[in-house]
C-alpha cells in the first residue's frame, strides 16, 4: 500500500495567527499527499510573555476560526492535517494538536508533558493516549515536542495500533531528532517530527528553534530531514503496513518479547 506523508518546517511570526495560516496554507497549496503535520504552536509563535498574549491567540476547538479554516483546508486538498495549537477551553489553556482529516472528522490531543515555561502557562493534558484514523483509514498516534523525552509516549501510541506517530514540536534541546531514531525503531513505527525555526525573540525572552524536522521509517531510518533553516514540505511514500511488522528476526519479536514481569513501571 502505498501512502504519502508530509513534513512542514517554516519560521512562524509571533502573535500573528492569520498571518502564519496564509503562509503556511500557501506551502500547502501544490502539494500532494495523504498527511501533513506542522510544528508546535504552529500559527500563534511559542515565546509567551503574559497569559493575556497566550490568550489572545488560543482558540477552542471546534469552533475556533483558525480550526474551522484548517478543516475547510483538509478538505479542499484532500489530505489530513495535523499541527499544533494553543487551546482554550473555559479558563484553562491546553499546548494541543488536532488531526482534522478531509471528511470533516478531527480529533485533539493535549499535550501531557510540558516543557520548561509552557508551565508557566499551560494546563497538563488530561487525556491519556488514543490512536486516531487519518484519511484511508491509517492509525495516527499524536505526541507533542517535549513528549519524545518519555518512551512510555511512544510506547503507548505503539501498542494501541500506531501506524504513523504524528509528533508536532518547538524544539530547543539538541537531542531530538536522534532519540526519535529510537522511539520509530524499537516500536517498529513510521514517525514525523515537525519542528520549526529561527530564533523568537518577545522582550528580554528568547528562544532558537533547531529546525531539522524529519520522517522517520520503521526501523529509526531517516526518509527525509530538513536543514537548520530551511521553509520547505516534504513529501516521502510509505507502505504503512510495514508498521504492523514488529518482528526483529525469526525468533525475536519489539512486542511479543516484552517481559513485563520484570519490568519496573510505577
Amino acid at each position: 500500500m502505498s501512502y504519502r506523508i508530509s513534513v512542514l518546517q517554516y519560521l512562524p511570526k509571533l502573535l500573528a495567527p492569520e498571518a502564519n495560516f496564509d503562509k503556511v496554507s500557501g506551502m500547502l497549496e501544490n502539494v500532494e499527499s495523504d498527511l501533513v503535520v506542522l510544528p508546535e504552536l504552529a500559527l500563534s509563535g511559542y515565546v509567551f510573555s503574559s497569559k493575556a498574549e497566550l490568550e489572545a491567540v488560543a482558540e477552542s476547538a471546534p469552533n475556533g476560526p483558525i480550526f474551522y479554516e484548517f478543516r475547510k483546508l483538509s478538505k479542499e486538498l484532500d489530505l489530513s492535517i495535523v499541527y499544533g495549537f494553543a487551546e482554550k477551553a473555559g479558563d484553562i489553556f491546553y499546548n494541543s494538536c488536532a488531526l482534522v482529516n478531509p471528511d470533516g472528522t478531527y480529533h485533539v490531543y493535549r499535550k501531557i508533558h510540558l516543557f520548561n515555561r509552557e508551565k508557566l502557562f499551560f494546563t497538563p493534558g488530561d487525556k491519556a493516549f488514543a490512536i486516531h484514523s487519518g484519511k484511508g483509514g491509517i492509525k495516527l498516534g499524536m505526541m507533542i515536542c517535549f513528549d519524545w523525552q518519555f518512551p512510555e509516549a511512544a510506547r503507548s501510541l505503539s501498542l494501541l495500533g500506531a501506524q504513523i506517530i504524528c509528533h508536532p514540536s518547538n524544539l530547543v534541546l539538541p537531542w531530538c531528532q536522534e532519540a526519535m531514531k529510537t522511539r520509530s525503531l524499537e516500536n517498529r513505527v513510521f514517525s514525523i517530527t515537525s519542528n520549526r525555526i529561527g530564533t523568537e525573540v518577545n522582550g528580554d525572552l528568547s528562544e532558537y528553534f533547531t529546525g531539522m524536522s524529519q520522517i522517520l521509517g520503521t526501523k529509526g531510518e531517516i526518509l527525509i530531514r530538513l536543514n537548520e533553516d530551511e521553509e520547505a514540505v516534504y513529501t516521502v511514500e510509505i507502505d504503512p503496513e510495514l508498521a504492523f511488522n514488529k518482528e526483529i528476526s525469526e525468533r525475536n519479536n519489539a512486542f511479543n518479547d516484552r517481559r513485563m514481569d520484570a519490568y519496573h513501571l510505577s
